[in-house]
């Protein structure tokens, strides 16, 4: 029987070094997009999708993360109900109650794969989603939701991907070889890393992490044996192994998505600006800006 998706598993270990000197003491991941930091959306869009539990994977420097998603203190819930403020008291209280959290610090070698293998005992033999906490896929329906509703069809691991198209997106994303079996599903071969548009297998982009069955810890504590400290410990070896071991990988286009990289100062503010614009209570006013800014220059 397919076990259902229940939990997630949310990188957010990295130091932020794009964004020094304001990552000196705030983590990236809380970096705001208007009133929220960018780790809540990532959240949120997982709870919407009907994961119940979160395992956060931090550094010993995110200590605000786990804060955030804490129960509101009781001086902030003073104040908001001494202003009247029940709208934003209730909004707030709302964020320790969107899961259940967990947070485990990254102990190991650098590498995608190593927060993963960190969580393995609270996992355990269960299927699970396991992104980025700077990373946004904002599509209808949920793009978590959608890898979920496959995973249920086909009981086999599937990694959510664009289409891309310049020789900078080949060069920057994990671009997927495979067979295709349906419109927008491709039943993977390999996933090559930043390949270029020569030598690209297709224009699959992996992005917005993955969703997993638990085959692959067993696969990762062999391939991490293999570890030097001086290499990176990556998944994307580890799914090539299993592929040709007989294991099925299936890479699906997301409908209807829109992807926000918010680790880099240029995609940050990109980010930014359109959730600016989109936001009915300030896109009015902040589109005049801009257009007046425009106009200036």
């Amino acid at each position: 029987m397919t076990k259902k998706v229940r939990k997630a598993v949310i990188a957010a270990a990295g130091f932020g070094t794009r964004f020094l000197p304001q990552t000196k003491a705030m983590p990236k991941e809380m970096l705001p997009l208007i009133d929220k930091p960018v780790i809540q959306y990532v959240v949120e869009e997982l709870v919407s999708a009907g994961i119940e539990d979160i395992i956060i994977v931090t550094g010993y420097h995110k200590r605000s993360i786990e804060d955030h998603f804490d129960e509101i203190s009781a001086d902030l819930k003073e104040n908001l109900l001494a202003g009247n403020k029940t709208d934003l008291l209730q909004q707030t209280t709302k964020i320790a109650h969107l899961a259940n959290f967990a947070y485990v610090r990254q102990k190991g070698v650098y590498g995608n794969a190593t927060p993963i293998m960190n969580v393995r005992h609270l996992v355990g033999d269960e299927p699970f989603v396991y992104t980025y906490a700077d990373d946004l896929i904002i599509s209808q329906p949920n793009h978590f939701a959608q890898l979920i509703k496959k995973y249920e069809a086909t009981n086999c691991s599937i990694l959510p991907c664009l289409e891309v198209t310049t020789d900078e997106e080949f060069k920057r994303y994990g671009i997927i070889g495979g067979t295709e079996v349906e419109n927008g599903m491709l039943e993977m071969t390999t996933i090559v890393e930043k390949p270029g548009k020569a030598n690209a297998p297709s224009n699959f982009a992996s992005v917005g992490g993955y969703l997993l069955s638990p085959d692959i810890f067993t696969y990762l504590e062999e391939d991490f044996k293999k570890q030097t400290s001086e290499s990176e410990f990556q998944v994307q070896p580890t799914m090539r192994r299993m592929i040709q071991d007989g294991h099925t990988f299936y890479a699906m286009k997301i409908a209807n998505a829109r992807y926000y990289d918010t680790g880099n100062k240029l995609e940050y503010l990109k980010t930014v600006a359109d959730f600016a614009i989109d936001n009915p209570e300030l896109g009015p006013a902040f589109i005049k800006h801009l257009k007046r800014r425009l106009t200036i220059k």
